[in-house]
């Protein structure tokens, strides 16, 4: 489900590496946690908007006036307005919402 308030920028900003590994202490481990739940969040976006967008699947032909392809379009704006997988989770992590744990060799 998509935050409808969300306040994630939709750009790219400048972040401290050293603020933002502090709480896993590798910049590394730091990257592969952000990773796995920005792709977590993509494929939920996915699943949301193929969802949504299904509905327009079985009215390609009863649709003559185009109100339909209308509809399927701002669907589809909207959720290319919303911010980044990348960004969002970022913003998850850096607010201390993403939970992880370290796995011992």
């Amino acid at each position: 489900m998509i935050d409808r308030k969300n306040t994630t920028p939709t750009n790219t900003i400048t972040r401290d590496l050293n603020k933002l590994s502090a709480p896993v202490g590798n910049i590394y481990e730091t990257v592969a946690i952000v990773a796995k739940r920005a792709n977590q969040i993509a494929e939920s976006v996915k699943v949301e908007l193929n969802k949504k967008l299904q509905d327009f699947a079985t009215k390609t032909e009863e649709d003559v006036d185009g109100v339909g392809n209308l509809e399927q379009v701002e669907i589809s704006r909207y959720y290319e307005r919303q911010p980044k997988p990348t960004l969002r989770a970022l913003k998850e992590f850096e607010s201390g919402k993403v939970y992880y744990r370290k796995t011992m060799p």
